[in-house]
C-alpha cells in the first residue's frame, strides 16, 4: 500500500509540472535534443546514437537479424552521403514524401500519410526549423506519445541503404527526408526496425497524437458511417482502413481492381459531387506505397468523371499517379473490410469551432499474487484487479443514434508489446468490464470493491472482447451515474503494465481506488 502511494503521490507531482504533456515532453532515453546538438556544434563533430547505433542489432533479430540474407549488403549513410543537397521537408509534408521501402510497415506509413493533413498536428510529431544547413550536426528529434506519456526523441541521421539507395520509407523526390528519419525515431521507441513489421494504422494514429481510435467492421456498417467519417476529417482525425485477408498467402496480393489485400490505406477526404444530375458520395484513398491505384468507378481515367461538371474536376484533382485515387463509398463498402478512425485529444485540437471530448488517463499494473486477478472467469480473483471509477454528469447534447444517454469511449492499452517482441515474449490477453457502483459507495474515495459487490452483480457492459493486441477500446452509451472500471487479463497471474483512458462527449468526473485522478482535459476532476 505504501508503495502505490508514493507512485500515485509521484504521479500527481509529474501532472502538476506538466511533465510528459505535449509541452513539456520526457526525454526518451534521458537524451536531450538542445544539450547534444550543442556539444556537437561546439567539437565539431557529427552526432552518433548510442543508444540506436548504425548496426545489425537496431535492424532487427530475426528476418532483419544479423546472419539474415535480407541484411546484406545494407550500409548506413547520412543523407549527405545520398544526394547532394538533401533537404529535410521542401514545401511542407505531403503524403506523396511517404513511399514504402523494403519494411512490412504500412500501417505505419498509412498514419504519417493521414498525419500530414494537418499540418499543426504533423508540427508537434515533427518539430519545426530542422534541416541538414543552419546548425547542421546530424541530429534530429521527433515527438511521440507512449502510454500516456510524450516523449522527445532524438535519432542520429544515419539510414539503412542498399546500393545507395533508402532500403525503408523514403520520398518520391528522393531528396527530402523527414520521413524517413520519423520512422527511425518510431522505430528507436520500439528497439528496432524489424519491431515494426505488421500492425494496424489504429497504434500509428495513437502514437502520434495521443489520440484514441475505434474501429468499423464494414460488413456491418452503421448507415451514418459516411456522414462520421466526414465529421471526423473535419475535425482533424486520422483515418485508415484495410482489406482482410483469409491466409498468409493473400498478403499484399493485388486484386484485379488493383487494391492491395492485407494492406494498409489512409482515408483523406470525403466529398459529395453531381453527377448527372445526382449526388454521388466520393472517398479519396490513398496507398503508401505511392503506386497501385484503384482502377474501378471513379479512378483517375473512369468514365464516370465524364458527367461531373469542369470546376468540380479541377477542385477534386482527380488524375495523377500518385498512389492517391478517388472511390465511390458504397464500392468502398463492398471492396474494404475495415475503418480506423482516431479520435483527438482536447490540447491536440486547436480551433475553437470544433467540439472537443473530455477525457482522463489511468496507469496500472498486473502483479502477480497481487493485482493480477484475471476475467470474472477466476471469481477467487476477479476482484484484486485494479479498479478506476467515473462519475457520467450528463446525456450527450445530439447524439447521432438518437439514444439518449452519455457516450463513453473506453481504451485498454498494454505497454511495450513491440520492444518485447525480439525476446519472443507475447501480448497478454486483455479485456475490461464496467459496473454500476452501488449507492453506498457513490462518491467515497480509498474504495475497493469486493466480492460482494462485483460478484454479485452483472456487468452493465463490457469491452468487445478479449484479445491479445495492444488496445482493446470500446464505445458505449451508459446512463447518467457512477461506475467502476476493472481492467483484466484474460486469465489471472499474467504479469504487464497498463494505461486505461476515458473519453466522454459531455462532463464526467473520475477517480482511482486510491483517490487520485490525472487531470488531462476537459472537465475531468477530483472528487
Amino acid at each position: 500500500m505504501a508503495s502505490t502511494a508514493a507512485d500515485l503521490a509521484r504521479r500527481k507531482a509529474r501532472e502538476e509540472d506538466g511533465t510528459g504533456s505535449q509541452a513539456n515532453a520526457i526525454p526518451f532515453n534521458q537524451q536531450d535534443f538542445e544539450q547534444l546538438r550543442s556539444e556537437c556544434l561546439q567539437s565539431g563533430s557529427l552526432f552518433c546514437d548510442p543508444t540506436f547505433p548504425a548496426t545489425w542489432d537496431s535492424l532487427g533479430y530475426n528476418q532483419l537479424g544479423r546472419y539474415s540474407s535480407k541484411t546484406i549488403g545494407v550500409e548506413w549513410k547520412r543523407p549527405t552521403e545520398l544526394c547532394p543537397a538533401p533537404q529535410f521537408i521542401v514545401d511542407g509534408a505531403k503524403r506523396t514524401d511517404i513511399c514504402q521501402g523494403a519494411l512490412g510497415d504500412c500501417w505505419l506509413l498509412a498514419a504519417v500519410a493521414s498525419l500530414t493533413l494537418d499540418p499543426q498536428i504533423l508540427s508537434r510529431v515533427v518539430p519545426p526549423g530542422q534541416s541538414f544547413t543552419s546548425q547542421y550536426t546530424g541530429i534530429f528529434h521527433f515527438q511521440l506519445w507512449q502510454y500516456g506519456e510524450w516523449v522527445d526523441v532524438v535519432v542520429d541521421d544515419r539510414l539503412p541503404t542498399r546500393d545507395g539507395k533508402l532500403l525503408f520509407v523514403h520520398s518520391a523526390e528522393g531528396k527530402e527526408f523527414w520521413s524517413a528519419l520519423l520512422e527511425k525515431a518510431y522505430a528507436k521507441v520500439n528497439s528496432s526496425y524489424e519491431a515494426l513489421t505488421g500492425g494496424s494504422s489504429i497504434e500509428g494514429f495513437e502514437d502520434f497524437t495521443g489520440g484514441i481510435a475505434e474501429s468499423y467492421d464494414l460488413k456491418e456498417a452503421p448507415p451514418s458511417l459516411f456522414n462520421i467519417i466526414r465529421k471526423a476529417l473535419k475535425l482533424g482525425s486520422l483515418l485508415g482502413c484495410s482489406i482482410d485477408i483469409s491466409s498468409s498467402y493473400e498478403t499484399e496480393a493485388i486484386t484485379s481492381q488493383k487494391l492491395v489485400k492485407g494492406h494498409a490505406y489512409s482515408i483523406t477526404a470525403a466529398e459529395q459531387v453531381h453527377s448527372s444530375g445526382s449526388l454521388v458520395d466520393l472517398l479519396r484513398i490513398r496507398n503508401p506505397w505511392g503506386q497501385v491505384e484503384w482502377t474501378g468507378a471513379w479512378s483517375d481515367d473512369s468514365r464516370e468523371w465524364a458527367g461531373v461538371g469542369p470546376e468540380e474536376r479541377r477542385k477534386l484533382d482527380h488524375r495523377a499517379d500518385d498512389g492517391e485515387f478517388w472511390m465511390s463509398y458504397s464500392d468502398f463498402l463492398r471492396q474494404f473490410s475495415r475503418l480506423d478512425i482516431c479520435n483527438l485529444t482536447p490540447d491536440t485540437l486547436t480551433s475553437n469551432q470544433v467540439a472537443r471530448w473530455n477525457y482522463a488517463e489511468f496507469k496500472g499494473v498486473w502483479r502477480v499474487g497481487s493485482t493480477a486477478g484475471g476475467c470474472r472467469n477466476y471469481p477467487a480473483t476477479f476482484c484484486s484487479n485494479p479498479q478506476f471509477f467515473v462519475r457520467l454528469l450528463a446525456v450527450d447534447d445530439d447524439p447521432d443514434d438518437g439514444e439518449d444517454g452519455c457516450t463513453a469511449l473506453i481504451g485498454l492499452m498494454q505497454k511495450n508489446a513491440r520492444r518485447e517482441r525480439r525476446f519472443g515474449r507475447d501480448l497478454n490477453t486483455i479485456g475490461f468490464a464496467i459496473y454500476q457502483v452501488p449507492d453506498e459507495f457513490k462518491g467515497r474515495s480509498n474504495v475497493h470493491l469486493g466480492p460482494d459487490v462485483l460478484l454479485r452483480s452483472a456487468a452493465v457492459a463490457r469491452s468487445p472482447t478479449f484479445i491479445n493486441l495492444r488496445e482493446v477500446c470500446g464505445r458505449f452509451k451508459l446512463p447518467p451515474g457512477e461506475y467502476v472500471i476493472v481492467p483484466s487479463t484474460f486469465e489471472p497471474h499474467r504479469k504487464g503494465s497498463f494505461a486505461l483512458r476515458v473519453f466522454t462527449e459531455k462532463e464526467a468526473h473520475s477517480r482511482s481506488e486510491g483517490g487520485w485522478t490525472r487531470r488531462t482535459g476537459g472537465y475531468w476532476s477530483d472528487w
